[in-house]
């Protein structure tokens, strides 16, 4: 295999690390999408290609998002030598395939569709502006509705078995070993006993396995998510230019222009991203009580200005995380700490394409343990922030540090 082709950033096992087999999936998906013609699409599907055609910028914008990819190699070409999706209307066929899919395994990634079909166009200029558009993402919205629909149905199950690309299969056990004793559920049932590719993405831990650390210490925070620390920053500004490349926190976008959010500015954010073999639900990382709670719509597949052409991010938006904590769709849960100098603090969960859909399960004022469940991530990309206050001193665990993988409610750190 030749590393001109491996793509060593990719994290989270959402996308390959080796190029060609992504162009490869491309491939596959295109021969099966070409063979169903637009009138016979799924009508969210044709309802898109409405939108994009009636809509003179977004009609001239789909358009240039694709023309605008560098007609050169690699970005010219897959691997057997045919263009790669080079117009809408492909893309739209595309999405139409997906649809009554469900992720399966593919080697050494999880199957990311969406993604994939929009890979280089959404590192152009008129990407960019296209994927950031409003009423484009009310229609990724509807579109990822009816993919919910299927992949919360019993249908979806036909992926969850022992074959090579099942999740059950041997590749599924290089990643999850020990999945039979980690989590719930019936290896003696048809599927393990999950009801659905859904119920499956949102597993649950059997009891016992991520023991709560200092349970009752209100000095300690716990880990939020099984996760991998992106980035720990401190002084974060009320504004900043969030779209450049060293990825500044804006806490006033990120929070939604929230009114508790004056109170973080100058604060610290500590964010973790979620491989996608891992658990994907979030548990308070504090014993206090739950302030409020919002749910923020923003954008599935926009990326940061500076993971563009002429060095486009390969498996955007993975470089593009902190950019996404201002932008893409996401969900907050203000929790009042039981310790008096931590306070008040934010959870805040991301998603990051594909269905991207982030389910609160808790309330306004209700009280809260460390370990409880705050709520799950749905199939999609996912990451998570921490923000703290200013003046609260997190004397961070020396195992809490960018690029290290943190087990659900193991301590990140402690204050007072």
């Amino acid at each position: 295999m030749s590393n001109s082709h491996i793509v060593h950033h990719r994290v989270g096992g959402w996308l390959p690390k080796d190029h060609r087999v992504l162009e490869s999936w491309v491939d596959k998906k295109l021969k099966k999408a070409e063979q169903l013609p637009p009138s016979e699409w799924h009508p969210v599907v044709q309802e898109f290609q409405q939108i994009i055609e009636e809509d003179p910028e977004l009609y001239r914008g789909f358009h240039e998002m694709f023309e605008q990819v560098p007609d050169k190699p690699p970005y010219n070409q897959d691997m057997l030598g045919k263009p790669q999706i080079r117009d809408y209307m492909k893309m739209l066929s595309m999405f139409n395939c997906v649809l009554s899919e469900a992720p399966d395994l593919e080697h050494d990634h999880v199957s990311f569709p969406i993604g994939a079909i929009l890979d280089w166009p959404m590192g152009t200029p008129a990407g960019l502006a296209m994927l950031a558009s409003p009423k484009i993402n009310k229609q990724f919205k509807k579109l990822f509705d009816v993919w919910t629909e299927f992949l919360t149905s019993a249908e979806s199950c036909y992926v969850l078995n022992k074959e090579e690309h099942g999740w059950f299969g041997p590749c599924a056990k290089e990643h999850l070993p020990d999945f039979e004793s980690i989590f719930e559920c019936d290896p003696s049932a048809k599927h393990h006993g999950f009801t659905s590719w859904d119920n499956f993405f949102t597993r649950t831990f059997r009891p016992g396995v991520r023991p709560i650390v200092g349970a009752e210490d209100n000095r300690i925070i716990n880990n939020a998510c099984e996760s991998t620390v992106y980035a720990i920053k401190e002084h974060i500004k009320a504004r900043d230019q969030f779209w450049l490349k060293e990825e500044p926190y804006s806490l006033y976008h990120m929070l939604a222009n929230d009114e508790l959010a004056l109170q973080f500015v100058g604060g610290t954010v500590c964010q973790a991203y979620l491989s996608a073999f891992e658990y994907h639900r979030w548990h308070s990382p504090v014993n206090g009580k739950i302030v409020k709670t919002v749910l923020v719509p923003g954008t599935y597949f926009e990326e940061s200005p500076a993971m563009g052409f002429p060095h486009p991010d390969k498996v955007a938006p993975n470089r593009s995380q902190g950019f996404l904590t201002q932008v893409a769709a996401r969900a907050l849960i203000f929790i009042e700490c039981d310790n008096p100098d931590i306070g008040l603090m934010c959870f805040v969960a991301v998603g990051m394409g594909e269905v991207s859909t982030n389910e609160i399960t808790v309330k306004g004022w209700q009280t809260v343990k460390k370990g409880d469940q705050l709520g799950m991530f749905h199939f999609g990309g996912s990451t998570h922030c921490l923000i703290f206050r200013p003046g609260v001193k997190i004397n961070f665990d020396p195992s809490y540090k960018v690029h290290a993988r943190i087990d659900l409610n193991a301590p990140i750190g402690t204050v007072g």
